[in-house]
């Protein structure tokens, strides 16, 4: 059984997934945004995500050095592939997405 969490998770894919749908004649360009913890790999693991897909890749430190902002201007197949792209860097502990 699925806890709470995962739901709201599920929901809110299946949602965008819509969303992306309506607005969108694929292939056609997205722009993810993130924000994440300056630490370790955590930047890197986003742009690796990104790599070979010919994207535009922006990274912004905040003023403290703490936080990193990333803006990635890709080309996308289907709302599918923006959403597996989203769960491939959940996992990056800190990370939300804008």
């Amino acid at each position: 059984m699925e806890n709470d969490k995962e739901k709201n998770t599920a929901e809110f894919y299946e949602r965008l997934k819509v969303e992306l749908d309506n607005s969108n004649t694929w292939p056609a360009e997205y722009l993810y945004k993130f924000i994440m913890p300056s630490v370790g790999d955590n930047v890197e693991r986003v742009e690796k995500a990104f790599d070979n897909m010919g994207a535009v890749i922006r990274t912004t430190k905040s003023k403290t050095g703490k936080f990193t902002s990333v803006s990635i201007d890709v080309t996308m197949h289907s709302s599918d592939e923006v959403i597996g792209k989203y769960k491939e860097v959940s996992t990056i502990e800190g990370i939300v997405s804008l």
